[in-house]
């Protein structure tokens, strides 16, 4: 049962009519009392609620309404309808535990949409729907760790709805793996999986690289060119590094995620598009929110579901796996026999701090492979490699737990590197197995740009 709680009787008449052509029961009221009276009395599956009244031009009646439906029914979604000048009141009502909101003048397939994704999400864990973890198809993602088939579990449990995705964690971490896996065993996996860097996109390409632009729309525009988000049509789109997009293009990514409409530069006509998104970032959205510097909306737009990926170090019983995958990859792309490992040479890997995460781990691996052309490899094989690294320059294995946190290491490691390379950004974060812009976010961190 579908409660629609609206003062208008033509929005309550065309939302009655979509939703039971759609296959849904449906009740609509047109005021909070008779909602609370509703839903005091009756079980609702999902509530659509309008934000304003007629009593009410501010919002607050319906916010009012939407904390005390969460007293009667904890645990039934809520997704609030606003127009889009009001936006910030949909912010007031996600912090307040509305699940969506979308804006009017709605469209019918992205709000079917959001509604099935609600209803999905409400069906209790131990449901039969979710996969288990073991029929997933895990492409790469190597590990049996509690940390990680936590992860593997929430992605079985999410992958089949088309619920918005933020994969938050460190740089090396796996967060495009994981990204990929939703797509795979999603309803959406024939379909296409486009992949875009935010962080790379200048301000003035956005609109260019993601909406598409027309022949002669500018200078440069020799041809028509196809956007990503039309690429992705029917498919998923992974917005990787979504943490580095300027703030002025956010509110452009806000639109089409909001009403699945975009415009093509150079032509006025809006296009319709079908996607799911999956973001992924390593920079803290509820610090960048606090400090205005990531909108809040499009922050409670894209983190329906939050995934949080473990570090390495969090993690280190699966070390060895990832150690033995990368070495027979690496054999196999290279031609070269299978090389083994002595019980040192894993404990010894499994012991170091990696700032750069599997990214790090992965590159000392095949770099000791390629030096040293055993069949089996020591402790002694990687301490030399890792001595000097190029990751970590000379920070010795056994300097690092001596009292020191991961902070202080992660100082330390970048302060070598810069001295290794002599103060190269794209030669260290390279090293370090990082984006130009992770290294960039550290430094400013520790405040290496003022040396």
């Amino acid at each position: 049962m579908i409660l629609i709680v609206d003062d208008d009787s033509a929005v309550r008449s065309s939302l009655n009519f979509m939703l039971k052509r759609a296959g849904y029961q449906v009740a609509a009221v047109s005021n909070p009392r008779e909602a609370i009276d509703f839903v005091r009395r009756e079980q609702a599956d999902l509530i659509l609620m309008d934000m304003n009244f007629s009593l009410s031009t501010t919002g607050e009646e319906g916010l009012t309404l939407l904390r005390q439906v969460k007293i009667f029914r904890p645990e039934v979604p809520v997704i609030l309808m606003t127009a889009w000048g009001s936006i910030q009141l949909a912010v007031q009502g996600m912090r307040s535990g509305a699940f969506d909101f979308v804006t009017k003048p709605w469209n019918n397939a992205a709000l079917l949409q959001r509604i099935e994704t609600a209803l999905q999400l409400a069906v209790p864990e131990d449901a039969d729907s979710p996969l288990l973890i073991q029929d997933l198809k895990r492409s790469h993602i190597i590990g049996r760790s509690k940390g990680l088939t936590d992860v593997l579990d929430m992605v079985g449990r999410i992958a089949r709805t088309n619920a918005s995705v933020l994969i938050t964690g460190e740089s090396g971490t796996g967060k495009e793996l994981i990204a990929e896996a939703v797509h795979a065993n999603s309803l959406r996996a024939r379909q296409p999986f486009v992949k875009v860097n935010l962080g790379g996109i200048s301000q003035s390409l956005f609109e260019s690289e993601m909406f598409g632009h027309k022949k002669g729309a500018f200078t440069d525009a020799g041809a028509d060119r196809v956007g990503r988000f039309e690429m992705a049509n029917k498919g998923t789109i992974f917005l990787d590094e979504i943490g580095d997009l300027d703030i002025s293009c956010q509110v452009k990514l806000l639109r089409v995620l909001q009403d699945q409409t975009f415009e093509v530069l150079g032509d006025s006509r809006p296009r319709k598009v079908d996607v799911r998104v999956v973001s992924a970032t390593n920079a803290d959205l509820h610090k960048m929110v606090s400090e205005r510097t990531f909108r809040e909306d499009l922050f409670y737009r894209i983190n329906l579901i939050t995934v949080k990926l473990p570090p390495l170090r969090e993690r280190r019983e699966d070390i060895p796996l990832l150690a033995r995958y990368f070495a027979d990859r690496q054999a196999e792309v290279n031609n070269l026999p299978r090389v083994d490992f002595s019980a040192d040479a894993l404990a010894f890997l499994s012991r170091l701090p990696y700032p750069g995460n599997i990214r790090e781990l992965k590159n000392l691996v095949e770099r000791t492979i390629l030096v040293n052309g055993k069949a089996r490899l020591e402790a002694s094989d990687f301490d030399a490699q890792y001595l000097r690294s190029d990751e970590i320059g000379t920070l010795p294995p056994d300097t690092v737990y001596s009292g020191m946190t991961l902070e202080e290491v992660e100082r330390q490691t970048i302060r070598h590197a810069l001295e290794q390379y002599k103060g190269n950004l794209s030669q260290v974060a390279t090293a370090l197995g990082i984006s130009r812009a992770a290294l960039y976010r550290r430094l400013e961190k520790y405040d290496f740009l003022k040396d």
